[in-house]
Parts: structure tokens; sequence; C-alpha cells
């Protein structure tokens, strides 16, 4: 019996001050320090914080899977915002002759203004500008045929369509002007002569290999000349086509502000002086004047009938 008696007291007894349930206690406290790394719960590296919040490491793998996540995102609005100001603000456009030498270099990139356009400005004499063929100007050159880069770029407006035929020009006249040029003369514009030293290619002449005028030019159209002279097939070539050479305002792209490439090439595309003279507006000027007086005239006629009745009478 005392055998019997002492088997049911082979546990250890608890004493005073002992956790109930030692072993059990120490196994659970193993456990934690393990899942711990073996520190305490201070929310060191590896461990998590006293509240049981995420650990820094975990902060930063989840702020990385975040921005993975939101760079596709990112990408589409950069797209269509691309896309929006190739619409309607600016456009990159590469010069691909040499039918503007010395102004632009084959391979020179500008930048143009789409945005005047749309509030309704006009192209002015001087200006350089990109306008859609007309019609038969392009006629026979190739289409090139780009890469897969290259038709991303134009898509997103970095580089000029391949499938658009656009030339680029300097605007000599618009609509209500008369422009004329005879050979070894300067080029008229409403009765002025252009200086065009500025500008024009080094050795040429106005007009010598294609003289041309008087013209014309119709409303909301322009007549535009390349800067190298002899060697431009510009407004001067096409007046057997319709339109007789001018462009019309709606084919205008937009006016060229700007060389951006390469570095060494940046410069404005400015309007030259000799397109601010006085009185080369004034045959455009004359229109509503000559119309205004012709209005007035009648009415002034009637008045002095009037009078000199009046005084017949008395």
């Amino acid at each position: 019996m005392a055998v019997g008696a002492r088997s049911g007291h082979d546990e250890p007894e608890d004493r005073p001050g002992s956790p109930v349930g030692g072993a059990e206690n120490e196994d659970s406290e193993v456990g934690v320090d393990s899942g711990s790394g073996g520190r305490d719960q201070s929310g060191g590296p590896g461990g998590a914080d006293r509240d049981g919040g995420p650990t820094k490491d975990d902060r930063a793998a989840r702020n990385q899977r975040s921005f993975w996540k939101e760079l596709p995102l990112l990408i589409g609005i950069a797209l269509v915002l691309a896309l929006l100001i190739k619409t309607f603000l600016v456009q990159a456009f590469s010069i691909p002759s040499e039918s503007m030498q010395n102004t632009l270099l084959v391979g020179d990139r500008v930048l143009v203004d789409k945005l005047t356009p749309w509030f309704g400005s006009k192209p002015e004499r001087g200006e350089v500008v990109v306008f859609h063929d007309p019609g038969g100007w392009l006629e026979g050159e190739p289409t090139p045929d780009p890469n897969v880069a290259q038709k991303f770029l134009s898509f997103i407006g970095l580089m000029p369509s391949a499938n658009e035929k656009d030339l680029i020009k300097r605007v000599i006249a618009v609509g209500g002007d008369t422009v004329e040029c005879k050979k070894g003369g300067p080029v008229m514009v409403n009765g002025k002569a252009l200086s065009e030293k500025s500008y024009i290619y080094p050795g040429n002449t106005p007009c010598d290999d294609q003289p041309f005028g008087p013209i014309n030019v119709p409303k909301d159209r322009i007549w535009v000349m390349g800067d190298h002279r002899q060697d431009s097939l510009d407004s001067r070539y096409h007046q057997n086509l319709k339109g007789g050479g001018t462009v019309s305002v709606d084919q205008v792209v937009g006016r060229a502000f700007t060389v951006v490439w390469p570095v060494n090439r940046w410069s404005w595309l400015g309007v030259p002086s000799t397109f601010d003279q006085p009185g080369i507006n004034a045959a455009a000027a004359l229109g509503p004047g000559a119309l205004g007086f012709a209005g007035a005239l009648p009415i002034v006629l009637r008045r002095r009938r009037k009078v000199s009745r009046r005084r017949t009478a008395g």
C-alpha cells in the first residue's frame, strides 16, 4: 500500500511561488522566443511590433509590391498626356529635305505649335509652317517604312507619322495679298520688296529659277516658299494644281517655333523683320477702307442734294 500511495505522488509537488503547470509554461515561453528570432518583443529587426503590427521589412515589401501594381497606371497616364499634348499643344517633326536650308538642316527636329490654331490664329507672313500635302505636291515621293520603335514614338508625338505626308515652308503671302517675283528681281508683296538675305540660302536668287506672278492670294490661303529657293518645289511649281499653288489654312498643322535637336542647333524660328516693314499691309487695309468710302458716298451726295433744294426753295 505504501508503494501504491507513493506512486500517486510521482509528480513534483507545487511549491509556493512556482507557476502552475511549470513544464507547459516553459514550452510556451520557448515557442514565443523562437518566433521572435531569440529577441524580445520590442519590435526589433525581424520581430513584430509590441502591438502586433507589421514590421519595417513587411512595410517595405508591401510598398514595393504597390509600386509595381501602380506602374502600369502611371505609364497609361503618361501615354494619355503625351497624346493630348501631341493633339492639342505641340508636336515634333523631322526635317527630311534641303528645301529650307540653311534655316533648317536635314535631320533637325522642330517643335510645332498646334495650340493657337484652335483659338482661330492663322499663319502670318514670315512664319515657318508645317502643312499637309494639299494634293499632288509629294506625288511620287517614297513613303518610309518605320520600325516598331519609330511607330511608337510617332504614336505619342515624339516623331511624325510616316503615313502623314507633310511639308515645311515659309509663309510669304497670306489671303488678300498680291505676290510676284520677276527674274533678276526681289519677291514683292503688296508692292513692297522683301529683303531676304537673312534667311535664303547663300548664293540663291529670290526666284530666277521660277519667276511668277502677280498672284492674288485667295482668302484663307497662303503662298509658301522654301528658303533654299533653287532646291524647293514650293508654291511656284504647283500653280497648275487646285488652288493655283496656294495652300488652305485648314491644311496647316501649325507654326514651327524652335529647333530642339541636335543640341548644338537649338534656336528660335522668328519672323524676319522684312515682313514687318511699313506699308506691306497697305493693300490689304485698302479693301475695307474703299468699301466704307463707297458706302458713304451715296449718303453724302443725297444729303447735299436735299440741302441744295432747300436753298433753292427758300
